[in-house]
């Protein structure tokens, strides 16, 4: 039977605490049982400025009290008019937190309503590239090795075959860890400049054949600009076996830039220099602009610069000299080395104009990647 407020002829404090008693029992047990539908209803009910339960109990209960009894019957009826409140707010409370989380239907829990799905952003452009220079080389047998972006002097510089004053161990160009004074050179902190370190510690830890990738982060001390950044992602490739040749340099390097850019695709070498390759060269492309014309649009590509060629990166037979700091025998082996710039690619590949919209984190830039 619903509870109805009883009107009261005895006001002693036992008989106003064993009616408000009697009340909160009904106040817990209607709660326990309400719906989402029937809230509206059991508010109302119990809190309606016309004839709700708290209305009731102030009229009956309060009124109704004779003059030696109105101060105690007072207190009794602000504590169930908090209580009251407090109850049925925190029953409104339950039950919306329940029906946004999609627990409720009706009052049973329906387990077999979907749950709430989260949507996936998009894999970041540069990010994108780097996995998919990384897929053309593993599909060609390569591993993927990764190492830590602080470095000591030895494997960034001194084991690649960097002599004490090669300029890129100045600090214009190299980011060192301050408070290495007191370190032996070698044994000195920076920020990798390069990937090659990786492939040093690949070499220490593995004899050969060897055919690793090195993706990953590195630092240069370089100003911020359209074509430039101080952080920035490379990725470089290392093979040493019995008789590598420059001719599988060549053909390794042609076949990738061929999956990455299309078949038409031309590749072409020239002279260069690293310390850690002998011989070294630079790797062009044919501009996938202007399909190597070096016109466009009934004047000059500006990409190529009218040339119809696009420099992509650097590659070379890797130094004997590496090989005493690696326990390599270089009377029986040989390899090749190569490394290029993710967001070189990445710029070339989406037509992007500026690197540092890579990094902006504009949404309205990264969501045409999506």
């Amino acid at each position: 039977m619903a509870y109805t407020v009883p009107p009261l002829t005895d006001f002693s404090p036992e008989a106003l605490a064993a009616a408000a008693a009697e009340l909160q029992a009904a106040l817990m047990q209607e709660s326990a049982a309400v719906t989402a539908a029937e809230l509206e209803a059991f508010r109302n009910r119990w809190m309606a400025r016309k004839n709700g339960i708290l209305t009731q109990v102030n009229e009956l209960w309060l009124k109704g009290s004779p003059k030696e009894a109105k101060r105690e019957a007072g207190q009794r009826v602000n504590e169930l008019n908090k209580l009251v409140t407090a109850h049925v707010e925190a029953t409104e409370q339950r039950m919306q937190s329940a029906s946004a989380a999609g627990q409720l239907y009706g009052d049973h829990l329906d387990v077999t309503l979907p749950g709430t799905r989260q949507p996936l952003g998009a894999e970041h452009p540069v990010m994108r590239t780097m996995h998919e220079i990384a897929s053309v080389f593993r599909n060609l047998g390569y591993s993927i090795a990764e190492g830590p972006e602080v470095e000591t002097d030895f494997y960034n510089f001194e084991a690649l075959n960097f002599p004490p004053n090669h300029p890129a161990r100045d600090t214009q160009d190299t980011l060192f860890i301050a408070g290495q004074e007191g370190k032996a050179l070698r044994d000195r902190l920076l920020l990798r400049t390069h990937t090659s370190p990786v492939q040093i510690r690949s070499m220490m830890q593995q004899k050969p054949p060897i055919r690793v990738l090195c993706p990953g982060k590195v630092h240069r001390n370089d100003a911020a600009d359209a074509t430039h950044s101080p952080v920035f992602h490379q990725v470089e490739g290392l093979a040493v076996d019995e008789n590598i040749t420059f001719c599988d340099l060549k053909g390794t390097l042609d076949h990738a830039m061929k999956m990455l850019f299309g078949s038409s695709v031309k590749t072409r070498f020239y002279p260069s220099f690293f310390p850690f390759t002998e011989p070294s060269a630079d790797m062009q492309i044919s501009c996938i602009f202007c399909n190597g014309k070096g016109q466009r649009d009934g004047g000059p590509c500006r990409n190529c610069k009218s040339s119809g060629w696009i420099e992509l990166l650097g590659c070379g037979m890797v130094d004997p000299n590496v090989y005493n700091f690696v326990d390599y025998d270089a009377t029986t082996v040989s390899g090749f080395a190569f490394g290029m710039g993710v967001e070189r690619i990445a710029i070339m590949k989406y037509g992007v104009d500026d690197i540092q919209l890579f990094y902006n984190g504009d949404v309205r830039f990264l969501e045409q990647f999506a």
